[in-house]
This record gives C-alpha cells, structure tokens and sequence, in this order.
C-alpha cells in the first residue's frame, strides 16, 4: 500500500471515527485539556462506560493518547493526527477547486 493510500485510509478512519456526536463531543471537550473518562462523565451528559467506549474507538484511530496521571488515566488530543487529517482533507478541496476551474474553462470556451 503507497504512503498515500495508507494516509487516506487513516483519513477514512478517522472521519468514521469523528462522525459520531458522541465521539465528537468527547474529542471537543479533550481540547480544553487532558482528562480521565470519569472527569469526562462529569461534564457530558454520558455514563462512563459509553465514554470509555467511546475513548477506545478514538485512541484506535490515533486521535487520543493515554496519559497515566497517578491511579487514573487521563486522555490528551494528539494534535498532529489531527493536522494530519486536516492537510489531507485540504488537498483533495484543492484538487477538486483544480478539476472544477478546469471544467469551468472548457465551458466558457464553447
């Protein structure tokens, strides 16, 4: 698989990862600061358990990391995946602006 198969199916992932409120919440409420999924529950109206399943499915993805914090464990956003994403995203809303002035070309030249 070529680097960017490999970076879009990560993209893929991600996305699917993020499409769920839930998960969306839970990744908006990290970037305030590094939290345990009880902390997490305290302030989102989710038991603990869903939140932890949820924390699972975002650390598969690489958009969280585990960070021991004493007994618990917290979870931090990992912002470069995230930027990752971003720059891929950005690059297919370029090649698409491309394709589409292109096509806007032929036409007006007809």
């Amino acid at each position: 698989m070529s680097g960017r198969a490999m970076l879009d199916g990560t993209v893929v992932a991600m996305c699917n990862a993020l499409g769920e409120e839930t998960r969306w919440s839970i990744l908006t409420a990290l970037g305030e600061g590094d939290a345990s999924a009880s902390a997490l529950a305290r302030r989102l109206p989710i038991t603990r358990q869903a939140i932890a399943k949820h924390l699972a499915v975002l650390h598969e993805v690489g958009l969280v990391e585990t960070v021991p914090a004493g007994r618990e464990v917290q979870y931090r956003v990992v912002g470069a995946q995230l930027t990752a994403v971003a720059r891929r995203l950005d690059a297919i809303g370029d090649e698409w602006d491309r394709r589409l002035a292109a096509i806007k070309n032929i036409a007006e030249s007809l």
